[in-house]
């Protein structure tokens, strides 16, 4: 075998190693700091006909309530009807009292679809959602623990 052709194969293996590190880089990327929505997936989409009983069956499992879980102010909870400010001003409608969290911290509405969304308020400290940082508005659920300084809440039913 040429010189030439044991170089060619060893630059070929070198760029095919390096392909395979960053795909598994990448996978374990999204597998620890999930995804976030963008304002494109957050648009209504029409749903099936026939969708209304599937509707009102999921709306009865929904989350009534935002909890706060751990913190200065845990037990304190608030309606999920509308948009609620958080943060540690007397004007939020859940104040969380918090030293870590700014006046007005995040907001956590519903969009057309019915589903609960947080968007952070460009604070200080930032918002965590199961423990990754959001720059853009993000879905939640029941199951996703959200960080504000140090009070952790969570929607439940």
């Amino acid at each position: 075998m040429s010189a030439i052709l044991a170089a060619t194969l060893k630059v070929v293996f070198l760029a095919l190693m390096w392909l395979f590190i960053l795909f598994v880089a990448n996978t374990v990327r999204t597998d620890l700091f999930g995804r976030t929505a963008t304002a494109s997936d957050l648009t209504d989409t029409p749903g099936p006909t026939g969708a209304r009983g599937a509707k009102r069956r999921r709306r009865r499992r929904d989350p009534s309530r935002l909890v706060v879980i751990a913190g200065r102010r845990t037990g304190l909870e608030a309606p999920l009807d509308g948009e609620i400010s958080i943060g540690r001003s007397a004007d939020c409608i859940l104040d969380i009292d918090d030293d870590y969290a700014s006046g007005h911290h995040a907001q956590l509405w519903q969009d057309s679809a019915g589903r609960w969304v947080i968007t952070d308020l460009q604070s200080t400290n930032g918002t965590y959602v199961n423990g990754a940082k959001i720059a853009e508005p993000t879905l939640v659920g029941p199951n996703d623990v959200i960080r504000i300084g140090r009070s952790q809440l969570k929607l439940e039913r």
